[in-house]
């Protein structure tokens, strides 16, 4: 037996050794890049470079955790997407329209390249360069989510369409993969018609899970087993299962807790995926130079996005801040040239340029992105002024009529923020939320709730009679969103007060140090409400002393 454990010891102490320096650099890294402003993921990318360079025993398992962070983060956009959004002129048209002017684009400028002589696409036919247009049109799912996750605007305008572009390009991505396969899916693929009327099975169970442990085990196995296993067994893309899976469990009460529930796990698997990409080759001179001219065409790609969305009545901001989103190569683009080298029609050298043009797209997303709101605002006041009856209905002015206090945000929070404000202190409350259906049933039920975008500098330059709002409730869940809607409601010139929920102490010390005069910690405020319902309870002269006194 102890000779047994010694060997034990012996075999899995160099794999844990070797897990523990790619844990150390990804960690250190990602904190270097925090340290610089920047978003981790650009420290997790420059630790797959750094781990391949120092030439570390690679650890198969990474991709195993890479492909699961990628599965949950498409379920979890399943679980929150709302499928009529792909039935928006811009979102099906401008996918179409922008895929193929850049696939034709990109094919003449590199077939010009070739013909003055660039050595890496010299001698290459039309299909092959046809080939690389198409891998640089798709933009990346797990980096565009991700930074729309971070902001806090997943469900902004913007945020929505862009989701919709993305999940268009993912559909076809699977047609692409499908038509190269050489073979069509199974036949069995037909009975996963019959997952709609599994998943009301399915809800009912979930229902009985409760709040803990087994709703998120839930959550990874229906993302797994139904979702990407079934899939991949009848011969169509895994990751789209997961996706589709997560779209019809949407509809259930709990969908939103369980995309929470996942949230950190699928973050921390993602960093896998990040710190993959890097593993996939170790640049040299002339690998660096080719990818860098492939960054050229991203200002081309965000530029080709927001003429696209700013002709479908959509207003420059939204425009711009869904094309900066998309303004990124993606990691299938690695798959399609994957493709053409195994049908020899691509040099192997191109998976590694391929994969550090993906890795510099994100650096330079990430960056632009990071510059905030405020950048996008300063540009779009150049252009000429739109017509507002021109514009989508959720991209018109809102009005908050002779309201006093404004809640951003009416989740549970900010619902109920809005109905003590009303019902206790009297005032004139008006709701803001970008949710459709959301707002639907608080209409219903009574309340004033306008639709809009409050991280949107110009919603509250638009906002009709805005000057009698004296007060401004933050109640987003997202600290990035009250964040950037506390930095537009001053630029705007609001003057009044502004109360903000957080959800850590750090984050309330930023609002109070950041000029916020309400700082609040919602668990701490739970904590208050359960107090006061308590000491409520025991006020003489409550029921529940009137029958320990009736007792006695």
């Amino acid at each position: 037996m102890p000779g047994y454990l010694y060997d034990f010891a012996d075999n899995k102490g160099p794999r844990v050794t070797v897990v523990a320096i790619y844990l150390v650099i990804t960690f250190g890294l990602g904190g270097v890049a925090m340290a610089l402003r920047l978003p981790p993921l650009v420290g997790f990318l420059a630790a797959g470079f750094v781990i391949n360079a120092l030439d570390v025993e690679d650890v198969p398992q990474l991709d195993v955790l890479a492909d699961l962070g990628v599965t949950l983060l498409l379920f979890a956009i399943g679980l929150k997407l709302n499928v009529r959004i792909l039935l928006r002129r811009e979102v099906w048209l401008t996918t179409s329209v922008h895929m193929i002017g850049s696939v034709v684009l990109g094919t003449v400028t590199m077939w010009v390249a070739a013909v003055a002589g660039v050595s890496m696409l010299s001698g290459q036919s039309v299909q092959t360069i046809a080939l690389l247009a198409f891998a640089l049109s798709f933009s990346s799912t797990v980096f565009a989510v991700k930074v729309l996750e971070e902001r806090g605007e997943s469900h902004a305008l913007y945020g929505r369409i862009a989701i919709g572009i993305l999940v268009m390009q993912d559909i076809v991505a699977v047609v692409f993969l499908t038509a190269t396969s050489g073979h069509l899916p199974s036949p069995w693929a037909l009975t996963l018609v019959g997952l709609w009327p599994l998943t009301r099975l399915i809800r009912r169970i979930w229902t009985q899970l409760g709040h803990g442990e087994m709703q998120s085990l839930f959550g990874i196995v229906m993302a797994l087993v139904p979702g990407y296993a079934l899939f991949s067994a009848v011969g169509l893309k895994g990751d789209l299962g997961a996706l589709i899976i997560g779209v019809l469990l949407a509809s259930h009460p709990a969908s939103s807790e369980l995309s929470r529930s996942l949230f950190h796990i699928k973050e921390l698997l993602l960093v896998g995926f990040f710190v993959s990409i890097g593993l996939t080759g170790l640049p040299d001179l002339p690998t660096i130079g080719v990818a860098l001219l492939m960054m050229l065409f991203l200002p081309f790609k965000a530029g080709w996005y927001v003429l696209l969305l700013s002709r479908m009545r959509l207003r420059y901001r939204t425009a711009f801040l869904a094309g900066l989103s998309l303004m990124n190569y993606s990691e299938f683009g690695l798959i399609v040239v994957s493709v053409g080298v195994s049908a020899g029609l691509l040099n192997q050298a191109w998976l590694v340029e391929m994969s550090i043009a993906v890795a510099l797209s994100f650096v330079l997303s990430a960056l632009v992105n990071g510059r905030g709101h405020l950048m996008v605002e300063k540009i779009a006041a150049r252009l000429p002024t739109q017509d507002e009856e021109t514009l989508t209905s959720e991209e018109r002015p809102g009005d908050a009529g002779d309201a006093e206090v404004v809640v951003i945000g009416m989740g549970r929070v900010g619902f109920a923020a809005y109905q003590r404000l009303t019902n206790h202190y009297g005032l004139r409350v008006v709701g803001v939320d970008f949710d459709g259906p959301r707002i639907e049933r608080l209409a219903a039920d009574g309340l004033r709730v306008i639709k809009g975008d409050a991280t949107d500098l110009d919603f509250w330059h638009r906002l009709r009679h805005s000057e009698s709002v004296e007060i401004a409730v933050l109640a987003m869940p997202r600290h990035g969103a009250n964040v950037t809607a506390l930095a537009c409601l001053r630029e705007s010139g609001f003057s009044g007060k502004v109360a903000a929920v957080a959800r850590y102490d750090d984050e309330v010390q930023w609002a109070k140090e950041h000029g916020v005069d309400i700082a609040f910690n919602v668990y701490a405020g739970a904590g208050l409400e359960l107090a006061d319902q308590v000491g409520d309870d025991e006020a003489p002269g409550s029921p529940v002393h009137s029958a320990d006194d009736g007792g006695s």
